[in-house]
């Protein structure tokens, strides 16, 4: 009986090992399968995976900076198309009063008035003021004061040389001096621009059309002098005129009288256009353009209708700012071949940025004129928009 109850104490052993031997497998499989059930659930989806990071990339793409806000955009926007197209003309003004001028300026608000002739009246005793006070933006006052025979206040603030006998007699420090003075006497009457000083060389006599308004015939010491012109107007707050680009120096023929030929473009290089490659040294200055036909730039018609001449002085000589017109009123070289509504338009169209017409009048009729020229496609919107935002530019509207 002992032997009996060992062998079945033995074999209940066995089987109670045998079981928990299998309950300590069950245990782990449950174990790993609820291991890997739980790092599953934490796996982001298949379709949202980011790929390993052994073989992932970042790659940072820089966004371009936004494009300059146009400070002149808004305020042209806001004007209507008449009144940009007000701004790009200088009109001729009775020199005796001011209501002319005032009555200009009220019933177009033109960009600039030109006072011509020997009457002093607008430059006295404050006339001027009430022209200002009455234009929504600045007004442009221009005159035109060189010295010698072509001068303007020399009645009221005495008489300068010419440039050629300023150019024999001072030194350019001198002259600078000069053209301060005569630019604090203009400022204090109401001017704003004068329409000066001449870049053309010229070695001809002194009462030919340009002659001794020219500083010299050599281009290095005419563009010494205007330089020192130019920075005497500046320092007395006047925008001075350079002039009469290409070339009015050595030209046959007067422009006042007729057409006029000037020596062919590449003859130019070497002589009237040397002072236009130191523009930049002139600072804000205007850029007036001569009723000149340059053989091998113009074809055949004056530089003012000119396109190729706008695109001379923009590209080869980097102009940036306001170039205007000579006079288109009161010239042969352009009376004798169109109109005055005709040619205001065709001189903008060409690149002109200011037209100016010394004879006066007509400025509803030119407006009119230029209002269907944008309407026609023959004054483009763009040219007109390009021409205003050098003009309110200058003027430090924008």
């Amino acid at each position: 009986m002992k032997r009996t109850r060992r062998a079945g104490t033995s074999t209940l052993l066995l089987f109670v090992a045998l079981g928990a031997l299998v309950a300590a497998s069950l245990a782990v499989v449950t174990s790993v399968r609820n291991d890997r059930t739980t790092r599953t659930a934490a796996l982001p989806s298949t379709s949202s995976a980011a790929p390993p990071s052994s073989t992932s990339t970042t790659t940072s793409v820089e966004q371009p900076p936004p494009p300059p806000v146009d400070p002149c955009a808004e305020k042209i926007a806001a004007l209507p198309l008449r009144a940009r197209l007000a701004q790009l003309v200088m009109v001729g003004v009775d020199p005796r009063g001011p209501a002319d001028a005032l009555a200009v300026v009220q019933r177009e608000q033109v960009g600039g008035i030109f006072i011509g002739g020997d009457d002093v009246g607008l430059l006295s005793a404050g006339a001027l003021a009430p022209v200002h006070a009455a234009s929504t933006l600045p007004l442009t006052v221009a005159v035109d004061d060189e010295g010698g025979r072509v001068q303007r206040i020399e009645a009221l603030d005495g008489s300068l040389p010419s440039a050629r006998r300023m150019a024999a007699d001072l030194s350019p420090d001198e002259v600078r001096a000069v053209a301060q003075d005569r630019g604090l006497a203009l400022r204090e009457r109401g001017v704003t621009t004068d329409l000066a000083p001449v870049l053309d060389t010229s070695g001809q006599p002194d009462r030919t059309v340009i002659g001794d308004r020219s500083f010299s015939a050599d281009p290095n010491t005419a563009l010494g002098y205007a330089l020192a012109f130019a920075e005497g107007l500046h320092n007395a707050g006047v925008t001075p005129v350079v002039k009469h680009f290409p070339g009015h120096g050595n030209t046959t023929g007067d422009s006042h009288l007729g057409a006029v030929t000037s020596p062919p473009l590449d003859a130019l290089r070497g002589t009237d256009l040397v002072p236009y490659r130191h523009l930049p040294r002139f600072g804000d200055v205007v850029v007036m353009l001569g009723h000149i036909e340059v053989p091998g730039l113009t074809g055949g018609v004056p530089a003012t209708l000119s396109p190729e001449a706008y695109a001379l002085l923009r590209g080869e000589f980097g102009f940036t700012g306001p170039a205007m017109t000579d006079d288109l009123g009161a010239m042969r070289a352009i009376t004798d071949r169109v109109g005055l509504p005709e040619a205001v338009t065709q001189a903008l169209a060409a690149g002109a940025d200011i037209a100016l017409w010394s004879s006066g009048g007509r400025i509803t009729e030119v407006l009119d004129h230029l209002e269907g020229a944008v309407a026609s496609g023959v004054l483009p919107g763009a040219r007109v928009d390009e021409a205003i935002h050098r003009v309110l530019t200058a003027k430090q509207v924008c």
